[in-house]
């Protein structure tokens, strides 16, 4: 019950934090904040543009990293 009321605190902050963030931001040069960012519950997805490195792809990396072929 505890950790509930931790979390509807955190949801209700995080939007005010979001809110205060966009006021402040240069559109320009930054993405609107959503209240997500800002709550230590919201479980956080990670993008990951990572190349797998196989024994297959290892030849046309290093042709392509050095420059030969």
């Amino acid at each position: 019950m505890s950790e509930s009321r931790c979390r509807f605190a955190w949801s209700q902050t995080s939007s005010v934090l979001a809110m205060l963030a966009n006021v402040n931001r240069d559109p320009k040069k930054t993405k609107p904040f959503m209240p997500a960012d800002f709550d230590p519950y919201t479980a956080r997805r990670q993008k990951s543009n990572a190349v797998v490195v196989t024994k297959d792809n290892i030849e046309a990396m290093r042709n392509a990293f050095l420059g030969k072929g």
